[in-house]
């Protein structure tokens, strides 16, 4: 036999009708989020995805609405104040609020159970994305396939030798057998002996006038290629930051604020040209130093 309206119902004003409006507009929202999960695992979608999503949380929006204006008592009750002590009619009321009370949340517990559904469905949901951020970067972005000994060689892999470059002469260069190591690439200048001003622990980093830098811009990551020899100076076609090849590529002008990373060179007894190690500090733009 069907349990009629409650004291509760009708002090809200609801019927068996609202109720039923809240629950379908949960289960909406829980079948939406499931979806939105689903399409997420198959591959994604964006239109789909904005649609189930909008879906999911507008059924959620418009439950809770209904839930507050139709199934929740609004009368307010005010009273003066009596005697402190309290006598056994006032027990007997107490006692009679807090049954009605607790029948008016028993008869809600299927709304609250479709309502915690469509959350965690909906979380659920939100968990997946997580997986498209990737594994940590840890510490990749701070080194680069550079290491003590390896013979710098051109695009085409043939080994950079003393006398390859001429005074003036610029070459991009990288690790031998590494070529396709983007973060690597560098530009190997040579410039007149004694012009270098090296600083102080790179005295010897720069055999024969060769110096290197990485040629992967600081400021975006652009590549620098443009050298003019006259000013002994780095240009970043991107956005014109200039760097000063005789003064560890200190930035001189445009958006770059960082130098470019040097690599320490030395020569071999055969005449070609070899790292000394990685460069000392990062390569690329500066937010990826704090990554």
């Amino acid at each position: 036999m069907a349990a009629g309206p409650t004291d509760a119902d009708e002090q809200a004003g609801s019927t068996p009708g609202d109720e039923r409006a809240v629950a379908c507009f949960l289960v909406v929202a829980t079948m939406a989020a499931l979806g939105l999960a689903v399409v997420y695992i198959a591959g994604g979608q964006a239109q789909a995805e904005g649609l189930l999503l909008f879906v999911a949380l507008g059924s959620i929006g418009v439950g809770l609405v209904l839930w507050a204006k139709r199934l929740l008592p609004e009368q307010e009750v005010t009273d003066e104040r009596g005697s402190l002590p309290s006598g056994e009619e006032d027990l007997a009321a107490v006692d009679e609020a807090i049954d009605e009370h607790e029948v008016f949340f028993t008869q809600r517990r299927l709304l609250l159970g479709l309502l915690t559904a469509a959350g965690g469905a909906l979380g659920l949901a939100a968990l997946f994305p997580i997986r498209s951020l990737g594994p940590s970067p840890g510490r990749s972005l701070a080194t680069t396939a550079w290491s003590g000994g390896d013979r710098l060689v051109d695009e085409e892999g043939r080994p950079v030798r003393v006398d390859t470059l001429s005074v003036g002469g610029i070459l991009t260069v990288f690790p031998e057998g590494k070529e396709q190591a983007g973060d690597s690439q560098a530009v190997l200048i040579r410039v007149e002996d004694g012009l270098l001003r090296p600083r102080r622990g790179r005295e010897t980093w720069s055999p024969e006038g060769h110096v290197a830098y990485s040629k992967i811009c600081t400021h975006v990551g652009c590549p620098v290629g443009l050298y003019q020899q006259t000013t002994h100076e780095l240009l970043c076609p991107c956005h014109q930051s200039t760097f000063d090849v005789l003064d560890g590529a200190r930035p001189l002008f445009g958006p770059a604020t960082r130098s470019l990373p040097q690599l320490p060179l030395s020569i071999d007894p055969e005449g070609f040209l070899r790292a000394d190690g990685d460069f000392e500090e990062p390569v690329g733009p500066g937010y990826w130093n704090r990554a």
